[in-house]
């Protein structure tokens, strides 16, 4: 069986890349094919594979300013040339799905969500971006033809896999399609529970708007309660000015550091609506509780009780309250962790290895 691997853009270093680098363990003979690689910006763990970029790459600015080139992204994808191959696993969130394959080929997509600024979040994505009134406009118009070819691009997968539950939900809502859930890989067996607890909360991961630390910065800084933020966006000096002296940005961390300030930590707090939610998973795996937006993934991976608690409205004050009131001493460190052995990346390269290989048997026999 040949394999080939597709993903978005190795331009950045998330939960996704994650992934990837998971797809690569199990199949590491497979070449992966993206949209752009920026190798300043992606994991060095990328350094040594088989990495196929589109032709977006040879564009002046197409590696710094890949998102400029979105009417282009769809032809990208498209142009891979994949005929060679048995099975194609795509790791999508976007333009990864729309690949064009021999009937012969399989095609398996993980997908971390549907196109979120085509669906759940097209509003909010066209009043949040910095540009003029007229692209503003302007954009709506290319954003229902890019939807039309998102639809399109979904029907040509022959089996999806979703990450959660309400990835799932979206999955059949906007692409009509089934799909099978299998969570993401978290290496919860690299961190460790502390004998040692600092007197700080702690937040962090990519800071950009959607993930609401705003609401974060906004009630730790009223409540006077030292607060720790780790990680760089664009949204880090709009948080830097609203925040007062007790929240401390760290920027970004090691992961050693990472892993000493999830284990020393009250608890990890998780303002935003995320379709899995890796950091959540980490602080369980340091065995410390999380206080979490009820929204989204953290439904199914925290335990209210027993690995942390909700609450229920997406502002400060909702927040403020639940940690006024928040008891981090109930919790049981090593019952934590062993909730969040249930997402190791061991478990997830069986769940992968099993269906997929189930899967292409019976899609060749048919």
């Amino acid at each position: 069986m040949k394999v080939a691997l597709i993903h978005e853009h190795l331009a950045q270093d998330g939960g996704a890349e994650k992934v990837l680098k998971v797809f690569q363990e199990i199949y590491p003979k497979a070449p992966t094919y993206t949209l752009v690689y920026d190798k300043k910006k992606a994991n060095k763990v990328f350094r040594n594979k088989d990495i196929r970029t589109s032709f977006i790459q040879k564009f002046p600015l197409g590696i710094r300013k890949y998102k400029w080139f979105l009417m282009f992204m769809p032809s990208a994808v498209e142009s891979y040339d994949l005929t060679e191959y048995d099975l194609i696993l795509s790791s999508s969130s976007a333009f990864s799905k729309g690949v064009i394959t021999l009937p012969k080929t399989a095609h398996i997509c993980y997908c971390h969500s549907p196109t979120r600024y085509l669906w759940s979040d097209t509003h909010s994505y066209v009043q949040e971006l910095s540009y003029n009134r007229l692209i503003k406009k302007i954009l709506p118009f290319y954003l229902t033809k890019l939807r039309l070819w998102d639809f399109s691009a979904a029907q040509r997968v022959d089996q999806f896999i979703a990450n959660s539950k309400c990835v799932e939900k979206r999955i059949n809502k906007y692409y009509r399609r089934s799909s099978k859930i299998i969570y993401p890989p978290v290496e919860t067996k690299e961190f460790y529970i502390s004998d040692k607890i600092g007197n700080y909360y702690l937040t962090g991961g990519r800071l950009v708007a959607y993930k609401r630390f705003d609401i974060t910065v906004r009630a730790f800084s009223r409540l006077g309660i030292p607060l720790k933020v780790f990680g760089v966006g664009p949204e880090m000096e709009k948080l830097k000015e609203m925040a007062k002296d007790n929240v401390e940005f760290l920027g970004k961390v090691s992961e050693e550091e990472l892993k000493k300030l999830y284990s020393q930590s009250i608890a990890f707090i998780h303002p935003q609506e995320e379709d899995f939610g890796i950091t959540p998973i980490e602080s369980m795996a340091s065995g410390r509780p999380v206080i979490a937006y009820a929204a989204g993934g953290a439904l199914e991976t925290v335990k209210a009780g027993e690995t942390g608690d909700f609450f229920e409205d997406q502002e400060w004050e909702a927040l403020a309250d639940k940690v006024i009131r928040f008891k981090p001493n109930q919790f049981n460190p090593q019952l934590i962790k062993e909730h969040a052995l249930n997402f190791d990346t061991v478990r997830f390269k069986e769940n992968i290895k099993n269906f997929v290989k189930n899967y292409y048997n019976k899609y060749i026999n048919n």
